[in-house]
């Protein structure tokens, strides 16, 4: 679960605290990161087998998350309604989150979800769209799990292989921070070393 500085640092939290608000009424941080944890890679497991890569747009990238968070939180799958940051980046503006997903979607799909793409191309591409989702961070919690699910549902459509297990998660995460910042080279190199032919 991330740590993020939001308006309204308890915007969806149990009063007095910054713990979200559940179905299970978990009122303490590590409990809840434990329940998440379950819950959300269980889910996450069956949807990457199970879940049709198919009418793919912005409402198919919200739906992914209300399969794995749905079973937490009421607003899964809902855009957040407040302006949130993490380690310094800061996230799209949540008044533009429907219009920006709807136009990024629209975008993918004109680039036919990247099939038939040479390895350098996809691989360069998939980086690009893992830092713009990445930026438009939708989702009040569970944001990274979701663009994970979804980059892997996209790498195998496009007939390419992913495995996220090879990835360092700080690795990942430094160089999320360094794409934010105009560089995205860190970011395909990640990319480069999980995509496999």
């Amino acid at each position: 679960m991330a740590v993020y500085s939001i308006e309204g640092c308890q915007d969806s939290c149990y009063p007095d605290t910054t713990v979200l608000i559940n179905k299970l009424d978990i009122r303490d941080q590590e409990l809840l990161y434990e329940a998440e944890s379950i819950i959300v890679t269980s889910c996450s497991v069956k949807a990457e087998k199970e879940l049709l890569f198919k009418d793919v747009d912005f409402e198919f990238y919200k739906g992914i998350h209300r399969l794995i968070f749905g079973d937490l939180y009421d607003w899964a799958g809902t855009v957040r309604t407040i302006n949130i940051s993490k380690k310094g980046t800061v996230f799209c503006d949540h008044t533009e989150l429907e219009r920006l997903g709807r136009l990024r979607f629209e975008r993918l799909k004109a680039q036919d979800f990247f099939c038939g793409m040479e390895y350098e191309e996809f691989v360069s591409s998939v980086a690009e769209l893992y830092h713009e989702l990445n930026m438009l961070h939708p989702f009040r919690e569970g944001n990274g799990r979701t663009l994970r699910l979804f980059v892997a549902l996209l790498v195998r459509n496009a007939e390419y292989d992913i495995d996220f297990a090879l990835c360092d998660a700080d690795m990942l995460a430094i160089a999320t921070i360094k794409a934010a910042q105009g560089d995205v080279s860190m970011l395909r190199a990640v990319f480069a070393d999980i995509i496999k032919k």
